[in-house]
């Protein structure tokens, strides 16, 4: 990753940015705050004060039902921002929890809307990087409702893999997957019972290995077709030439106190 972090990784996918853009959100992740595997950062009904950026490990997003089930909404890696908008809500509608030992950088209210106010190009990737969320979010939708159990696992492996290969964290296409099997039936509305069954049928398949922690797609192009994988809703290309034109133009202009 060149020394950059995460973060300016993912998301100079989305938009190009200057050496001061760069040295802005490398500093932003410089002051980490720790936290142990299986720790909440937020809590439903929670008050957020400020967002965060996951610099290191593995998190989530999840709701817990009356009966204690919880379903997993979102995995976050490194490079992910949460709760951008959030200071905006009254209380939080969802948990935010690690699943290994992680490392979080905040980002006061008073810095997002500095970035937006003063760093166009830096404020374009953040609403590129929202757009990318609320696309796996739909991805996920279309998973629970529309596809079979093994598509629905397919799916999620080819996307941790394209995500994390997207940050510099894959070697070709394998890659550090920490989530037990029933971390990744709470994602998939599945019991862990039957993602074990699904796995073990994708080793025997010669499709995957998945040893120690650590996933490799043998046969990708299968996995894909199993799944009905399309990376373009990561939408990894970028922004298009005329938004980046009007970055541009939005750089150049005077601001008030310049």
């Amino acid at each position: 990753m060149d020394g950059n972090s995460p973060l300016v990784v993912k998301l100079s996918h989305f938009m190009p940015l200057s050496d001061e853009d760069v040295r802005i959100l490398n500093a932003l992740c410089v002051h980490e705050k720790r936290f142990k595997a299986h720790t909440d950062i937020v809590r439903e009904g929670d008050v957020p004060f400020s967002a965060f950026v996951l610099t290191h490990g593995m998190a989530c997003r999840y709701r817990l039902m009356p009966e204690g089930k919880r379903q997993i909404l979102t995995f976050l890696i490194p490079g992910d921002i949460f709760d951008l908008h959030g200071f905006l809500l009254k209380a939080m509608d969802h948990s935010v929890g690690t699943l290994v030992a992680t490392r979080l950088a905040a980002i006061s209210r008073a810095t997002v809307f500095d970035l937006f106010d003063r760093h166009p190009r830096i404020g374009a990737a953040l609403w590129w990087s929202a757009l990318q969320e609320e696309a796996i979010n739909r991805e996920r939708i279309v998973a629970l409702g529309r596809r079979d159990a093994s598509g629905r696992v397919a799916h999620l492996l080819c996307e941790l893999v394209w995500r994390q290969k997207a940050i510099g964290l894959a070697e070709d296409h394998a890659i550090r997957l920490p989530l037990t099997q029933v971390e990744l039936a709470d994602a998939l509305g599945l019991t862990a019972v039957h993602v074990n069954r699904i796995l073990q049928g994708v080793r025997r398949d010669n499709l995957i290995t998945l040893a120690h922690r650590r996933l490799t797609l043998i046969d990708a192009e299968r996995l894909q077709e199993i799944a009905g994988f399309n990376q373009n809703y990561l939408h990894l290309g970028g922004a298009p030439p005329e938004a980046r034109g009007y970055i541009d133009i939005r750089e150049r202009e005077p601001r008030e106190g310049h």
